[in-house]
């Protein structure tokens, strides 16, 4: 009793036992005892020492503790066993402790059968047994979460269980349960998807409307974190959330009375997390389907019309204001009846002015909070997002036909902020404009026509060129590169937009001036965008301009910044840290006004723009109409030679067909005359003459026949050799070719190899009459024997010139080709279809005509 001593204040008799030495005889106790009573004090007695003796007491007592778990699971000593659970670290815990709580959940996980016996503990209704299981399995899911939602996964009825912590009467069970779901549905959709049709939309909404809603306690905040487990990235549960009809239930937590002064934090953070589970609905990352229906649902409800009563109330915090902000921009962004909506929403002012108006001057107002001034320009974006109604209705406030000098209008406030001293303002005004130009040619037309009236007794300027005259007077980066995205977005695609910015002569000369300088880190980024004005210059350049057309231009790079300078400097813009942060989503989110520096939009042109990488390739190609037109002359100059060779092939078909008529004449001479040779050899001697005549004259064309394969290799090693030059020269030449169609192509070669195998096989069956009908004309068989090599070299000749005209033939072919890819259109003769198309069946024709004249 010296340790009961030593809890109670007395002094003990002998030497005090460690810490160690006492845990391991509270152990024997708990495993040895038969009496409830000894062993429910020494577990007592474990819980009091594991505040001081963690280690010690998770690794003496695990193993007792769990066996007392299974075997008196059904008194209340189980209570204090689980409660005495090492597994949770106390408040203010440093590293070491939660390191010892992950150490000892594994040690406890080892056995899965020990978290299925936690849930069926569950199910007991004692307090005692239920709320310190609901904590403890708590603390393992804390630890382990993936381990644990495997096996309560897997658990049958596992996740009912859970779930029936939600009807328990007693509150705290309940609001621990909503702890315990809220650890078990992170990041396991098929949990979440379990847990949503188990009935917990209905039991949540439930409870938030018991609590209070958005004036109700932690226990809505616990409800809240829920819901968003259960609907973020988990496009089911969306749907059967919407299809539920529980969006039109969120309806009354944004009812606010006149009076919003004196909130609560509380209220505050619930009705953030209110706001969160809004945006989670009608997130730009969900499907666009899905999306567009909940969008509908918040409009058809009056949802989308209680927000925009909070964005337009007095006396709502600023960080409330501001989410809100962001939720009604994500709720009407692409929904048209959802933008319309809100263009026609005014703000409660005497006189009654546009919210957009309202939140514009908020936007370009510097004294306003960076967040809210983001949050603004968001929502200017999501209501402009594939909305080109809205988009004109912005530009025509800009127009001289319906400007009015007595309001305020969003064209006036964006023209004052994209002039403003402030650089943000700047910023965020060229981004707005910018935005109500996306993807719209005449709004871009439109916008050539707003002139500005700069200062008294001097003439208006047009805003294009009030843009680019801010650019040379050097102002700050953030102000520079606002103005450059609004250009490059305003003139892409457009060219009457580049010929107005051509027109002006100063502007290309301090782009190229720019691109050329070398200058510091900071200053890379205009010059990457300077660069890639430029090219979008050249590149929707209508030619209009006779100094500035496309070829002068690309002369202009080539000489005054370098090829290779100059697509370097283009590419800097898609390396930036910033770029890479602003294509991830669409709502501008910056740490600091200095990095917001690239907008979303912008970075989604750059990909419209070929990825870039088309447009390296087009502004690359400098000096490209002269290397056309050079190439133009020797594709028609090879297309003539092609011409030629046809000629002369056709010449040596109609050679080879006289040859096969003079091989017919004489076979059949010499069928009927050898019938005689026994008993003339007059007539012998007649046959060896005509036959000695025969083989001379066809020694003399076979001879004439190599002489014009000769000519014909020299003439195809001098197109190789033009086509070899041609491709390397302009390997990386752009799709502004042309080509001329030919007319040689593998078909037309055909019938001239099956002719050459028919001469030779004629030559041989005549050996093989010749020498059965007379052995006594060795010399003229001696003849025949070389004749026979003779043809045979020429078929060999022959058919290395098929090989070669085939293979010239196919880089004309690949060239061509090429030409099209590159955008050039290219007649097609029949020849050229019919050798892509039908030169296998030809050859299968051809085998068969080849065939039969051999059984012949």
């Amino acid at each position: 009793m010296n340790f009961f001593r030593g809890v109670m204040g007395g002094q003990p008799a002998g030497p005090q036992p460690t810490g160690a030495e006492t845990i391991h005889k509270l152990c024997d106790r708990v495993a040895s005892s038969t009496l409830l009573e000894d062993r429910r004090d020494a577990v007592r007695a474990l819980k009091s020492l594991s505040k001081k003796y963690r280690l010690e007491v998770g690794t003496q007592a695990m193993d007792h503790l769990v066996h007392i778990l299974q075997t008196d699971r059904y008194v209340c000593v189980c209570g204090f066993m689980i409660k005495s659970f090492i597994l949770i670290p106390y408040e203010n815990a440093q590293k070491q402790e939660e390191d010892l709580g992950v150490l000892f959940t594994d040690k406890f996980l080892g056995d899965s059968e020990n978290v299925t016996l936690l849930l069926t503990l569950l199910e007991e209704f004692d307090f005692h047994v239920r709320w310190p299981g609901v904590k403890l399995l708590t603390a393992l899911l804390k630890n382990q979460c993936n381990q644990v939602q495997g096996v309560i996964l897997v658990s049958p009825m596992g996740v009912s269980r859970l779930m029936d912590l939600l009807a328990d009467s007693r509150e705290v069970i309940r609001n621990d349960g909503l702890l315990l779901l809220q650890q078990l549905t992170k990041g396991n959709a098929a949990i979440q998807k379990i847990v949503a049709f188990e009935n917990a939309f209905e039991r949540l909404l439930d409870i938030i409307t018991e609590e209070g809603s958005s004036d109700g306690g932690i226990v809505v905040e616990d409800c809240l974190l829920l819901l968003v487990n259960l609907l973020k990235n988990n496009s089911s549960n969306q749907n059967f959330f919407k299809e539920g009809s529980y969006i039109q239930r969120m309806k009354p937590w944004f009812e606010v009375g006149d009076d919003n002064s004196g909130w609560s934090a509380q209220k505050v953070t619930n009705l953030h997390l209110m706001l969160q589970l809004v945006r989670v609905m009608v997130s730009p990352v969900n499907s666009p389907g899905a999306t567009s229906s909940c969008q509908k649902s918040m409009y058809q409800c009056g949802l989308l019309q209680q927000l925009c009563t909070i964005l337009m109330a007095t006396g709502v915090p600023a960080d409330i204001l501001t989410e809100t902000i962001n939720t009604v921009s994500e709720v009407i962004r692409g929904s048209q009846i959802n933008q319309d909506y809100f263009a026609s929403v005014n703000a409660p002012s005497n006189p009654p002015r546009p919210a957009i108006v309202v939140l514009l001057m908020s936007m370009v107002n510097e004294r306003q909070p960076f967040v809210l001034r983001c949050a603004v320009l968001y929502c200017f974006q999501c209501f402009l997002y594939k909305n080109q109604k809205g988009q004109g209705e912005i530009v025509a406030t800009l127009l001289p036909s319906t400007i009015d000098a007595n309001s305020i209008s969003a064209g006036q406030l964006l023209c004052g902020g994209l002039f403003s001293a402030d650089s943000l303002s700047n910023w965020c005004a060229a981004v707005a404009l910018a935005h109500a130009l996306q993807d719209n040619l005449t709004q871009k037309e439109q916008l050539l026509r707003v002139q500005l009236a700069t200062s008294l007794g001097k003439p208006p300027v047009s805003l294009l060129q009030q843009c680019t005259n801010i650019l040379s007077q050097g102002s700050k980066v953030q102000t520079r590169v606002g103005l450059l995205m609004l250009l490059c977005t305003w003139i892409s695609n457009c060219p009457i937009a580049v010929t107005h910015f051509l027109h002006n002569q100063e502007n290309v000369p301090f782009l190229t001036g720019q691109i050329s300088e070398n200058l510091g880190e900071d200053e890379r980024l205009v010059q990457g965008l300077c660069a890639l004005l430029l090219g979008i210059c050249i590149y929707y350049n209508d030619n209009s301009l006779e100094n500035y057309t496309k070829e002068k231009l690309k002369q202009l790079i080539e000489k005054r910044i370098g090829k290779e300078n100059f697509v370097e400097k283009l590419g800097f813009v898609t390396k930036h840290e910033l770029y890479s942060r602003a294509a991830q989503k669409p709502q501008p989110v910056f740490p600091s006004p200095e990095q917001m520096l690239f907008d979303h939009e912008f970075t989604k042109l750059l990909c419209v723009l070929a990825n870039v990488s088309s447009l390296k390739k087009c502004l690359s190609s400098l000096n490209q109409d002269t290397q056309i037109q050079e190439l133009r002359e020797q594709v028609s100059t090879l297309s003539l030679n092609s011409e030629q060779m046809q000629n002369q092939i056709t010449q040596q078909q109609s050679q080879i067909q006289q040859h096969k008529d003079q091989y017919n004449i004489l076979k059949l001479k010499l069928g009927k005359d050898s019938q005689g040779l026994s008993s003339s050899h007059g007539e012998g001697a007649h046959v060896n003459g005509l036959h000695s005549e025969e083989l001379s004259q066809l020694r003399e064309e076979v001879e004439e026949l190599r002489r014009q394969h000769t000519l014909q290799h020299t003439q195809l090693s001098d197109k190789d050799s033009l086509i070899n030059t041609l491709v390397y020269s302009h390997a990386e030449a752009m799709p502004f070719l042309v080509s001329c169609p030919t007319s040689l192509s593998p078909r037309s070669l055909l019938p001239l190899q099956e002719e050459c195998r028919g001469l030779r096989e004629g030559h041989a069956g005549l050996e093989q009459q010749l020498a059965s009908a007379q052995s006594t004309v060795a010399i003229e068989q001696t003849e025949k024997t070389k004749l026979q090599q003779e043809v045979q070299e020429s078929k060999k000749e022959q058919d290395d010139l098929l090989m070669l005209l085939a293979d010239q033939d196919q880089k004309i072919l690949n060239l061509k080709q090429r030409l099209r890819d590159l955008g050039e259109t290219i007649d097609e003769d029949e020849d050229e279809i019919d050798a892509r198309d039908q030169f296998g069946e030809d050859d299968d024709d051809d085998d068969e005509e080849e065939d039969e004249e051999n059984n012949d």
